[in-house]
């Protein structure tokens, strides 16, 4: 294939890996977007050729210590926040992987991301700077732009782990259109043994939606999308209210389109078991985009990936604001 749904069919359908004539290409297109691990694990058990089945233990091994990895960062931030009395709430990886979920097997995680009230911003940026974490960007036009417009403070590292955290008191910048009830998002979380956080079943369905569509070009979109179809299957049979619930949540935080678009996206590609209406022509577009990847899993598509990134920034400012930002970066990178 001359693009990436190679790599989306035997997700939805690893019985399927029989019919691979392309390994090669099958896990480059899968290391391009961040899920050789997850594709490890959906072909687990099956016959393959005995170097695929080498590569994906690997992969497997790797995923598991990423896990501990993450979870073990995770503890790391609730020792250091935990005298300030404040909820603190996973997101993206990190919670699938501490809550147990599917989405979370073989999942690439990279920073900790968590979410905290915003009035408790200060006393969180306190409280990490003490236990060991320091600034990423030292730019105080970037500094002042996280803190006036963005959804989270600058991102920090940790000096001796190396790891970085991204700490949010939102789901979007402050400058979208859309403005998500964060409180409701905070007061209905659900709890973890640990004393840690999670959003509750369709408020995560809504973060990795937001997600999905507000970031850059839809670098990582199908990895993403890939998220939000183990979501969707794992809460829908637990719940059979879970659909109805999700657009009653979707609705007040303003997202029901996009996760509506989220939901006949991973219908399309994914097979998720849920159909909510036909693709428009928008939809075939951020399909498109989506499994834009050629055999070698190199970037492909350019216009379309720049006509996303252009309108990723188009919906998170308004459009003075918007100019003003890419003069100044613009300005940075002659620089």
């Amino acid at each position: 294939m001359r693009d990436a749904r190679l790599l989306v069919r035997l997700l939805a359908e690893p019985d399927r890996a029989g019919e691979v004539r392309d390994w090669t290409s099958l896990i480059a297109l899968a290391r391009a977007e961040s899920l050789i691990g997850s594709l490890a694990w959906r072909l687990e058990g099956l016959d393959l050729p005995a170097p695929v089945e080498a590569l994906l233990e690997a992969a497997r091994r790797d995923g598991e210590a990423a896990r501990v990895q993450a979870l073990w960062e995770a503890e790391m931030a609730r020792r250091a926040l935990a005298p300030l009395g404040i909820p603190v709430i996973l997101l993206k990886g990190t919670a699938y992987a501490a809550a147990g979920l599917e989405a979370g097997r073989g999942r690439s995680i990279g920073d900790l991301d968590i979410l905290v009230p915003r009035r408790g911003l200060p006393d969180v940026e306190r409280a990490l700077l003490a236990a060991g974490w320091e600034w990423v960007k030292e730019d105080s036009y970037d500094d002042q732009y996280y803190r006036r417009w963005m959804h989270e403070l600058p991102p920090l590292i940790h000096r001796e782990r190396d790891r970085m955290i991204d700490v949010h008191h939102a789901i979007l910048p402050l400058t979208a259109r859309p403005r998500p009830d964060m409180a409701a998002m905070v007061a209905d979380r659900a709890p973890l043994a640990d004393g840690l956080f999670t959003l509750s079943p369709p408020d995560m369905i809504v973060h990795a939606a937001a997600h999905l569509f507000a970031d850059g070009d839809l670098a990582g979109g199908l990895r993403n999308l890939w998220d939000i179809d183990r979501l969707l299957r794992e809460f829908a049979e637990r719940d059979p209210g879970f659909w109805t619930a999700l657009r009653e949540r979707a609705n007040r935080h303003g997202l029901l389109a996009t996760v509506e678009r989220a939901v006949r996206l991973a219908h399309h590609l994914y097979a998720t078991p849920a159909n909510w209406g036909q693709l428009t022509v928008a939809d075939r577009l951020y399909c498109r985009r989506l499994v834009a990847r050629d055999g070698w899993g190199r970037a492909k598509r350019p216009l379309t990936r720049l006509g996303f990134y252009i309108r990723s920034h188009w919906l998170r400012m308004p459009p003075l604001l918007l100019a003003r930002h890419l003069w100044v970066k613009a300005r940075k990178a002659r620089r």
